[in-house]
């Protein structure tokens, strides 16, 4: 996915559910931060948001737009509508947002709001998948982020004390495949 996809997908999902404001949390939200980006960083094709002021209209996004819709059949991407629940994020992620200011085609104003890059990574470390260490290990390579922003920022996960201790030992590990 790419930046005019990201903001083709938050329009579309303004047009089914008529709200202005979006919270884009999954992978794709680093297409608010940057574009040059690494094809491991970007290889979804699946936008994750929820409306910020209505988030049980994500389902309305999930059936308009979600994986399986003549949306996904005719573009090659979609939404997946989640909840505010679905991301683990440092504490005060919410005044760290990237903003991308978008109109509709009808005109009306709209925002997408994107995880900040350092909260993406560790919502990513939080999850823990393999593809989660691959983004971060991107992220880290390509100078995104920093590890010690990370670090710091790993002890105000929303996760148990031995989750936060898996992520600081894996951050510690791509740290040496890296080199740094």
């Amino acid at each position: 996915m790419n930046r005019d996809e990201l903001i083709h997908v938050v329009r579309a999902s303004a047009d089914i559910t008529k709200e202005t404001r979006f919270i884009v949390v999954g992978s794709q939200a680093i297409l608010g931060t940057r574009e040059d980006l690494p094809e491991e960083m970007v290889f979804s094709m699946e936008a994750d948001l929820y409306p910020a002021d209505a988030p049980s209209k994500a389902i309305q996004v999930d059936g308009g737009i979600g994986e399986g819709s003549i949306f996904q059949e005719t573009f090659g991407y979609y939404a997946h509508g989640v909840g505010p629940e679905t991301a683990k994020c440092p504490a005060g992620w919410e005044d760290r947002l990237v903003k991308l200011e978008l109109e509709t085609l009808s005109g009306q104003e709209v925002t997408a709001e994107c995880l900040e890059a350092h909260d993406l990574v560790l919502s990513k470390c939080a999850a823990g998948r393999d593809r989660d260490w691959e983004f971060a290990k991107a992220a880290i390579r390509e100078g995104i982020v920093e590890l010690d922003i990370l670090n710091a920022r790993a002890d105000e996960l929303p996760i148990g004390d031995e989750q936060i201790e898996r992520v600081k030992a894996m951050l510690e590990g791509l740290k040496k495949q890296l080199a740094l």
